[in-house]
């Protein structure tokens, strides 16, 4: 099973790519602030279609949102979610939300952890050297549904 986990964003998204349970690569989608929100979507939307055409995942993994601070940044993730979502149903791929309570809990053991101890276990778990939040959620956001499934299969 190839696992596509997705940290929406319009100024960065990451998103990170699991296979059989192992971590496979992670990178992040930069756009320009002086373009127009509909070409930076459309920036988004074309380097997700590559990464589906390359990759074809079976499932799709977001974090659902709940609440933000900050409304302006939640509207802009909400309305970048829909390019993921919109690729899935293109692609006919499932699609699957986790909460970042089941997150924290599935990779900490503990549902109320901080980023820093979320990215410190992904880099004692995978080995990783994480350089930006955005990697790293969806580096977490991929990592807690294939240990999810694996533990759900055995």
């Amino acid at each position: 099973m190839i696992i596509l986990s997705i940290d929406s964003g319009i100024e960065r998204t990451g998103y990170a790519i699991f296979e059989n349970s192992k971590y496979v690569t992670s990178a992040l989608i930069f756009t320009n602030k002086k373009r127009k929100t509909a070409e930076r979507f459309q920036q988004i939307y074309l380097e997700l279609e590559k990464i589906v055409k390359k990759f074809k995942p079976s499932v799709i993994v977001l974090e659902k949102l709940f609440f933000f601070k900050n409304q302006k940044t939640f509207i802009e993730v909400a309305q970048t979610q829909g390019i993921p979502l919109l690729l899935a149903g293109q692609k006919s791929i499932e699609v699957v939300f986790l909460t970042p309570l089941q997150i924290k809990e599935i990779i900490t053991g503990y549902g109320r952890a901080d980023k820093e101890a979320v990215q410190k276990m992904l880099r004692l778990e995978l080995n990783l050297k994480i350089k930006q939040d955005d990697e790293a959620d969806a580096i977490a956001c991929g990592y807690a549904y294939s240990q999810l499934i694996r533990t759900n299969l055995t």
